[in-house]
């Protein structure tokens, strides 16, 4: 029979190996939690992380050329009010600059987005519109200042309006319809006419010719690009 002391010494030794066994479970349990809630964690970083901010520096850009367009207008309407140097109108002058520095944002705001990872739906919604926007505004001016012909203010205007329908049919059926080569140089030869015509230089309105041709032709390059969707 084993004497009482060495019962008591392996009655101690088992639970002191119980306790080191449940000291390393209980261990092993809070660092699995521990690596759980911090995979978690990692997890609602990336996840708020690749959320981009609608306010970024190229939404900016964008949204500035809409409040550019009314400052153009002011000028543009206001022109008889700001006298002239050399012959040159001073409000023409201003609507002249103002307008180059919009159409600069333009071309940055895309530049950017691209180059930062700054893409987002916003972006992509308010870009095209402001574009527009400073557009038809300073056309529709200039027809008031008689300084170009209505009727192809219409044609600029249905085309853009047929052009982003054709993109609303096309992205309810998943389809995104890219920027032709032709849209892009039907909008910098625009921009060009309008320059031309606000600065009052010659041959303006034979540049604002092309742009119009370019602007039906390519119209006519979306419509029979979709012709599937319709």
């Amino acid at each position: 029979m084993p004497a009482p002391s060495a019962k008591r010494t392996k009655f101690s030794l088992d639970r002191a190996e119980r306790r080191i066994i449940c000291y390393k479970y209980v261990c092993s349990d809070a660092a699995n939690r521990a690596d759980f809630n911090g995979k978690r964690m990692r997890r609602r970083i990336i996840f708020m992380s690749s959320k981009q901010s609608p306010w970024n520096l190229p939404n900016i850009l964008s949204l500035s050329r809409v409040f550019l367009a009314p400052v153009i207008l002011v000028f543009l309407t206001l022109r008889t009010q700001f006298g002239s140097i050399e012959g040159a109108n001073v409000g023409d002058i201003i609507a002249g600059i103002v307008f180059i520095i919009a159409s600069l944002t333009d071309a940055a705001d895309g530049y950017i987005a691209r180059k930062r990872n700054l893409v987002t739906n916003m972006g992509k919604f308010i870009d095209p519109i402001a574009d527009k926007i400073l557009v038809i505004a300073v056309l529709t001016s200039l027809v008031e200042l008689h300084r170009f012909p209505a009727w192809m203010v219409v044609v600029i205007v249905s085309r853009e309006f047929i052009v982003s329908g054709l993109r609303m049919v096309a992205a309810s059926e998943g389809v995104v319809i890219a920027a032709s080569k032709g849209g892009k140089l039907k909008t910098v030869t625009q921009i060009i006419g309008i320059i031309m015509l606000l600065f009052g230089i010659p041959f303006a309105m034979a540049v604002m010719w092309v742009a119009v041709l370019l602007t039906i032709l390519s119209g006519v390059e979306y419509v029979i690009k979709s012709a599937d969707l319709l």
